[in-house]
């Protein structure tokens, strides 16, 4: 698959989440979408990103967008995750990382000598039009989800 651009049609999902049964990206057609892919809970970069998110989501609703964190972890992990750290925003689960093969973020990725496929820490903002606003790759958590909320404000 070709990598996703900004201009091009966010690709559809389906996926299960800890709290609200499943998200539906199309239903969500109309609002601004941010949606966050994170290799794995209750780590700290995912932690700290996560909780910056939940911080700003009335900010975020305000502005009329939802917030879908993705990783592959299993729901009940992500439960897990929401209660240790009073998380408000949607946890959704890729465990076949279908969504995140979709968003061109399931990648080869090196640590320590060892090479494995996980998801590159990325982010995706799409307008109401259902298309690719802008992209985050390569995401440093530090000021990340205010970063990104001024770019919502600005799509307006």
């Amino acid at each position: 698959m070709s990598e996703l651009i900004v201009g091009a049609e966010a690709p559809d999902f389906t996926l299960t989440t800890d709290s609200e049964g499943s998200v539906h990206l199309s239903d969500l057609r109309g609002r601004t979408v941010v949606i966050y892919f994170y290799p794995k809970a209750d780590t700290p970069g995912c932690t700290t990103e996560a909780m910056d998110f939940s911080a700003r989501k009335s900010q975020f609703e305000a502005a009329d967008a939802t917030v879908i964190a993705i990783s592959p972890d299993a729901c009940a992990k992500h439960a897990r995750f929401r209660a240790k750290h009073d998380l408000t925003i949607t946890l959704a689960s890729d465990e076949d990382h279908a969504v995140a093969e979709a968003y061109g973020v399931w990648v080869e990725k090196k640590n320590y000598g060892r090479t494995y496929m996980g998801v590159e820490r990325s982010t995706f903002l799409i307008g109401s039009d259902g298309r690719i606003a802008k992209i985050w790759r390569k995401v440093r958590v530090k000021e990340h989800a205010e970063a990104v909320l001024q770019a919502v404000k600005e799509l307006g």
